[in-house]
């Protein structure tokens, strides 16, 4: 910033001798402040600024423009918290400047008081979103990035930003957007895959909550979290082919996972490949012996085994075996009753029957 203003100075040679002093001394002003970070040089330059703001030929000036830019988005920054008076907020009358500036292409001639004045911008409405973010003023919080944004800045920090405060005000389209921007980009995160899903889930349809999962899963193949949940979306739409291309990759990841190993279980058994899915079942039993879900699972597929080859009393042991850990689990639901209502009347044990029908009985008395 030392020589920032050599050549803004050299172009106001020409103006009248008032605005020219009043220019040049606002100009020196501000210069000294860049150099010595003094407060009061920054107030001069102000002074100075306005002082060459007064006609409407001043307003369309270039040079005054860009002076006033430089000084009032400066205070923006070193003033935060507006202790000085001011008619109009410094980050208005900057931005209002920047217009002309940027409508008569000052940028050519100007380009790194130019590119100054924007990062002041920038810092000085950042500034003001943090604040709004820890008062928990979503609105008032996206609306300041938003300012950001229209300022040119286009780095993923301000896009995410954007996203994730326009979900938050449910502003669903525009979300949507910045994380697909985001995940086009360069270097996307696992977690932009996984916000947006959630955005999907607000404000688009199942598909898409999947077809993002599923892009997510394919750039970043460890992640468990996108991994599991994608799981969960096949699971809740009954996708068991799905779930069996990706499910050994997750259990690959977490071994003893009981949830995963169940879900293998489960989805195996919808796809009739018994032999997996005891194997799966029985894996959920070595992590967990009182897990219900796999002990009635494994009763109710060593029962249809039985009911094709009754005389098999080792079926018979291990039907009988699950379906009674499975009642003694959850003694009053009424799918492990069933089953033993069925195993009873299979083996034509009449006292247990009736002992599990009058439970039953009771449970689904109306």
């Amino acid at each position: 910033m030392k020589n920032l203003l050599i050549s803004f100075l050299i172009s106001a040679s020409s103006l009248t001798v008032v605005a020219q002093s009043n220019l040049k001394e606002g100009s020196n002003s501000f210069a000294l402040y860049t150099k010595t970070g003094e407060f009061k040089n920054l107030e001069n330059a102000r002074k100075f600024a306005d002082a060459a703001f007064q006609s409407r030929k001043d307003s369309a000036s270039v040079n005054n423009n860009l002076l006033r830019a430089l000084v009032y988005s400066s205070l923006a920054v070193a003033d935060s918290t507006r202790k000085q008076q001011y008619k109009m907020d410094p980050i208005d009358i900057s931005i209002k400047s920047l217009k002309l500036l940027d409508q008569k292409k000052a940028r050519r001639n100007f380009p790194a008081e130019m590119d100054y004045i924007r990062q002041n911008l920038a810092g000085a409405i950042s500034y003001q979103a943090g604040i709004a973010l820890k008062d928990g003023k979503f609105d008032k919080a996206y609306k300041s990035y938003l300012r950001i944004d229209s300022l040119g800045f286009k780095n993923n920090d301000l896009k995410y930003n954007l996203a994730v405060l326009s979900g938050k005000n449910k502003d669903y389209i525009n979300s949507i957007k910045y994380y697909n921007e985001l995940i086009k980009s360069e270097q996307p995160k696992p977690n932009y895959f996984l916000e947006l899903a959630h955005i999907y889930s607000l404000g688009g349809t199942k598909q898409d909550v999947l077809n993002v999962l599923e892009k997510g899963h394919v750039a970043f193949p460890e992640n468990k979290q996108i991994l599991f949940r994608l799981i969960d979306v096949y699971s809740a739409n009954h996708s068991y082919d799905a779930i069996l291309n990706v499910i050994a990759d997750a259990i690959r990841l977490e071994p003893e996972n009981v949830e995963l190993n169940y879900i293998a279980g489960y989805s195996y058994e919808n796809a009739n490949d018994i032999k997996k899915a005891k194997e799966y079942y029985n894996n959920v039993l070595r992590l967990d012996p009182n897990n219900y879900e796999s002990n009635l699972a494994l009763g109710l597929i060593n029962l249809e085994t039985l009911l094709k080859e009754p005389t098999n009393q080792d079926i018979q042991e291990l039907t009988i075996e699950y379906l009674l850990k499975a009642n003694e689990i959850k003694p009053y639901d009424v799918n492990a009753l069933k089953a033993l209502a069925k195993y009873y009347t299979l083996i034509d044990d009449a006292s247990q029957l009736d002992r599990v029908n009058l439970l039953l009985n009771q449970l689904t008395v109306k």
